[in-house]
């Protein structure tokens, strides 16, 4: 059984830690500190468009296995009951990992806010 949101989720951690990690050597030499801003600025908006990616891509999941569940339920498409299981369950374990990114961050916001208190 491949799990392929999982392995999706992981390369795009992988991709956004590499891109963390050559950023501070763009910001040698010049205007440090506006090289370090334009670079927050810019992973601020590279860390959005990946997490709203994520998330359309799990409200698209979590649709086609309801289009498929329907197709099941009405008997108008030639679509298996296995189909409609293993898409629920990609559907499912989607959302459960973005449930965990979310409860990540809220928790990383919650010590930050404790720190600064």
């Amino acid at each position: 059984m491949q799990i392929d949101p999982m392995q999706s989720v992981l390369a795009q951690m992988r991709s956004l830690t590499a891109q963390a990690q050559a950023r501070p050597a763009d910001a040698v030499g010049g205007n440090a500190a506006a090289a370090l801003g334009a670079t927050a600025a810019s992973q601020q908006s590279d860390f959005a468009t990946t997490l709203k990616s994520a998330i359309d891509g799990v409200s698209g999941e979590l649709q086609h296995a309801n289009a498929l569940q329907q197709e099941f339920v009405s008997g108008t498409g030639d679509v298996s009951l296995s189909d409609v299981m293993l898409a629920s369950q990609k559907a499912s374990l989607s959302f459960q990992a973005v449930l965990q990114v979310r409860n990540k961050l809220v928790s990383a916001y919650q010590d930050i806010m404790n720190i600064q208190a």
